[in-house]
């Protein structure tokens, strides 16, 4: 295995340029979901240019690039390419100054806040060592990029386009997520590892009037505040202390001046859950609240409770999960690590749930190792170190990318021998 891995990453050299610019590309020219027409081309051109038989469009935006190589597994490795409505404050040279047109039709400015042009870069360079080296491996490899991740939408909407079968069946899927850990970290976890995710968007209903007689009013401001208010309790009071769980509020719309009692009154949140048990004691409790203190208020009309988006948890498989792990130890040493539990969510486990077959997720890290380190002995890690979704979230191109490209071959070679 280390001798097939060292043949195949010897390519790395001579691609590193290369990769480093295509990163920086695609980092200045950021999609969002659905939309990532540019990024998807950058990798069909890609995967075409070094021998793959390449199929694009599936659901929406989706590319399937496949490298037949003699019998032997088929593995797949993915990739997600959607970008987030953000707007960069990294100072990079090579910043994002786009602005989109969203869903919704309002101008929004667009940033690779969550690293996905890494792993778009990432998998390509895998995709063209593999490629370059046919005489080191036998099988089938398989690079799939997914739009819309961020949306909770894009695998599924790839499935729902004919992904399973469009695609040889793999005997695994691979994937990697960029983190807040130090560049030149991997880090791997059997069972589970990212968290399930649900949106909601709660309208609670009152009795609109004059700010100054609010005895003619069901106040739906004050309705929604209890509401936010008693929603901290189900995590801190209903659930056991070992039982981990998010439960966000993140934003309240309600009226439009400062002496008007508004009608409705908007709240949006997300829980963070890892099985189905406590999700399903976290979701029943949030009704249960809303609905009992919209009774309390006396307001004229029931709440409106709407899931927006849902991701299922991602639990890794554990047979692939110990073999990467031992094929990440062999060829990283001491950079390979057990990762802890992330409150992060993705919809790529969709994929290999559609096809029937395991999959494994690892994280690998992409902040600068000194700047990490000096954090780390200031005990300001949360506060130094900007995390996935901020506007200063910029990986550093190395080692983040080497390792990155070399996570993902590491892996598929523990499948793909001679």
């Amino acid at each position: 295995m280390n001798d097939r891995a060292s043949t195949v990453l010897s390519g790395l050299d001579s691609i590193r340029s290369g990769l480093e610019d295509l990163y920086k590309d695609l980092h200045r020219h950021p999609e969002l979901g659905f939309g990532e027409h540019r990024t998807a081309q950058k990798a069909a051109e890609a995967l075409r240019a070094c021998g793959y038989d390449v199929t694009e469009g599936i659901g929406g935006t989706g590319v399937l690039g496949v490298l037949a190589n003699g019998d032997g597994p088929v593995v797949m490795g993915r990739a997600d390419m959607d970008a987030l409505p953000v707007r960069e404050r990294t100072g990079l040279p090579y910043a994002s100054t786009a602005t989109v047109t969203d869903r919704d039709g309002a101008e929004q400015p667009v940033m690779h806040a969550c690293g996905h042009d890494v792993h778009v870069t990432c998998l390509i360079g895998c995709a063209r060592l593999m490629a370059g080296s046919r005489n080191a491996w036998r099988g089938t490899f398989v690079a799939l990029f997914q739009p819309s991740e961020e949306n909770g939408d894009g695998a599924e909407a790839m499935i729902d386009d004919g992904l399973t079968s469009r695609s040889p069946t793999p005997a695994v899927v691979l994937a990697q997520h960029v983190l807040p850990y130090p560049a030149g970290y991997v880090g791997t976890r059997t069972g589970s590892f990212l968290a399930a995710a649900d949106s909601l968007r709660i309208t609670v209903h009152g009795r609109g009037a004059h700010g100054s007689m609010p005895q003619a009013a069901v106040d739906p401001v004050v309705m929604a505040a209890m509401i936010v208010l008693r929603l901290q309790t189900i995590v801190s009071r209903e659930l056991a202390a070992t039982t981990p769980a998010v439960l966000t509020v993140g934003s309240i719309h309600a009226g439009s001046g400062p002496n008007v009692i508004p009608d409705s009154a908007v709240i949006q949140l997300n829980v963070r859950t890892y099985d189905d048990s406590s999700r399903t004691q976290i979701l029943n409790a949030i009704e249960r609240i809303v609905r009992a203190e919209c009774e309390a208020s006396r307001a004229p009309k029931d709440p409106e409770i709407q899931r927006t988006s849902s991701f299922p948890p991602t639990v890794n498989d554990e047979e692939p999960t110990r073999r990467v792990a031992g094929a990440f130890a062999a060829h990283f040493g001491d950079d390979a690590h057990t990762i802890d539990l992330q409150t992060a969510s993705e919809d790529m486990s969709e994929i290999p749930k559609a096809f029937g077959v395991p999959f494994t997720y690892w994280g690998i890290g992409g902040i600068d190792p000194a700047r990490y380190a000096e954090a780390a002995r200031n005990g300001t890690v949360a506060q130094d170190v900007p995390v996935n979704h901020s506007p200063a979230f910029a990986p550093v191109l190395q080692p983040t990318l080497d390792t990155g490209v070399s996570a993902l071959t590491v892996a598929a070679l523990a499948w793909l021998g001679v």
